[in-house]
Order: C-alpha cells, then structure tokens, then sequence
C-alpha cells in the first residue's frame, strides 16, 4: 500500500508510535490527522510538525470516540487510512487485589475503543478504492508478561480481532494490518519499566514497519516480536483456515 497521498487518522498520535508514524506518512506526501486526550502534548507535536491536524478526544468516552469520528469524516472525506494506536500499559498485581479502575481504563484504551472506532469508519472506508485499517498490538500479545496481565490481554484479543475483522473485509476495498511492537521506549507504561530496559527506538521501529505497509504484510512484527508470534502460531493458521473454511 503506498504510503503517499493518503488522508490518515492516528488515534494516541501526539506521542510514541503514534507520532512516530505521522512523521513517516508526512514525509511520504500523506495528509496526517492525530487525535490525543492532552492538549499539550497535541501543541507539542504540532510544533514538532507543522502540517498535522489534531483533534483533543478522551478515547475512553463513547460520545468523544462518535463525535470525533464524525468530525473527520465531515471535515476530511477524502480519508482512507485509520491507525488504531491509543494505548495505556498498566502493572497489576491480582494477588494484591485487583484495581478495576484501572484494568477497565486499560480495555476500554486498547479493545473497546479500537473496536468501536473500527465500527465507526468502516462504512466511510468502504467508500474508499484503496482504505485501510492498521491496528497496533503488541509481541506481548502472543507470549504475555505476567506483571502486566490485562494489558496483555487487551492484545491478545486485538489479535484475534484484527484477523478476524481482516477475513471478514477481505472481498472489501479495506486492507486490515496489524503492527505488532516488541518493547519500544516510549512513555507507554508511565515510567514504570526500568531505565535499563527500554526498548528499541521508536523511530527504528517505525522505519522497520512502514515497508511492510508499503509491500501488503498484513501481519508485521519487528525484532524481539518476530519470536514471539513464530512461538505461537504454528498450525494456528491452519486451523483458521479449517475454522472459517
């Protein structure tokens, strides 16, 4: 998929992957849209890049998630491309009791509001010769850190979401991508990983991905993540296939 004269809406995009990728899309010649709940960090890298267009959206609320996608559809109807990235990392420690605050933030951030988001565009994005939705999961998705079990879990299941929401659009215009991270240094967990493991750049990790939007990988895991989805996945397409046959 050509990443040039594309129309692209990034959710959680004034920072880490998202921010990262926006760059990359502007570089190419895309029009680049980023929606964020802080309003300083969207100023933040509107100063960093010029020409994005940011929206202030609370992905946790339904009502900000339905306005902000009618919004953009109204004020750009040439967009083609979603990037679902909003996200939120938590550590919870179930034996200590479990802070439901918390890991109801956590899936509503990652699996609800891509969900509905997906639900929102897709009508939209049929309209489009050539849409796409990207969604980013995580390594920690296929083999999971026990400390962090909810939001492991949130990327299990935007796994399987996407690869079920890819077979069922397959005869559409809409390509369905996954970006599936290893651990990148971002402030995704808030600070709370040590200093001393902070991942790959994000910035060397967006290079590594975009080729694989460009050449159609539907499925696209940079370093450490490459390992972890091999791990699991044997014969599981196969019986996907026997599944859904």
């Amino acid at each position: 998929m050509d990443l040039s004269n594309n129309t692209v809406l990034i959710t959680g995009g004034s920072t880490g992957i998202g921010l990262a990728m926006a760059k990359q899309y502007l570089g190419a010649g895309s029009k680049v849209i980023i929606c964020a709940r802080k309003q300083e960090k969207l100023e933040e890298a509107k100063q960093k890049f010029p020409a994005l267009v940011t929206y202030l959206c609370d992905v946790q609320d339904q009502a900000q998630r339905e306005s902000l996608a009618a919004k953009v559809i109204a004020d750009f109807p040439e967009l083609n491309i979603v990037v679902n990235n909003a996200g939120i990392q938590r550590h919870n420690n179930f034996l200590k009791g479990a802070d439901m605050v918390s890991a109801i933030e956590e899936i509503t951030t990652n699996l609800v509001a891509p969900i509905h988001f997906t639900s929102l565009f897709i009508p939209h994005l049929l309209t489009k010769p050539n849409s796409a939705i990207i969604n980013v999961s995580s390594g920690l998705g296929f083999v999971p850190i026990a400390r962090m079990p909810v939001y492991c879990a949130t990327k299990a299941a935007m796994h399987s979401f996407s690869w079920s929401l890819r077979h069922q659009l397959k005869d559409t215009s809409i390509k369905v991508f996954e970006v599936i991270p290893p651990i990148v240094d971002t402030d995704l967990d808030h600070g709370v990983r040590p200093a001393s493991f902070r991942g790959m750049h994000v910035d060397d990790f967006v290079k590594q991905t975009m080729p694989g939007i460009e050449s159609d990988t539907y499925e696209i895991a940079v370093g450490m993540s490459k390992g972890m989805v091999e791990s699991t996945k044997a014969g599981s397409e196969e019986a996907f296939k026997r599944m859904n046959g």
